[in-house]
């Protein structure tokens, strides 16, 4: 069974293993497995922040004549862009991370 490379040091009869790199299936695995993880949450925000918006500014995809009296989140503003900036961190990381 192949256990990836690793990286030994001899020093006289001993070794001591430095470092060992994971086979590529297990850095796939992995990499889905956090890629998976970091789009869920996001895809949870999202939903959260559509929620706010579905009823009151839009119904389906069209926006509703009560978006002009002006949007007001039940959670309230602070809670809403926050779950706005960590929609943002999520996409950022997942678009960092898919290009390594």
């Amino acid at each position: 069974m192949n256990q990836g490379v690793k990286l030994v040091k001899f020093e006289g009869d001993e070794s001591q293993v430095i470092a060992k790199a994971p086979l590529p299936q297990a850095e796939l695995a992995h990499f889905r497995g956090v890629t998976g993880n970091v789009v869920q949450d996001a895809l949870n925000v999202w939903a959260d922040l559509w929620g706010e918006l579905d009823g009151a500014v839009v119904s389906g995809v069209v926006i509703g004549s009560e978006a002009q009296e002006g949007f007001q989140p039940s959670c309230g503003w602070p809670e809403f862009l926050e779950k706005m900036w960590v929609l943002r961190g999520h996409l950022e990381f997942v678009a960092r991370f898919s290009r390594q």
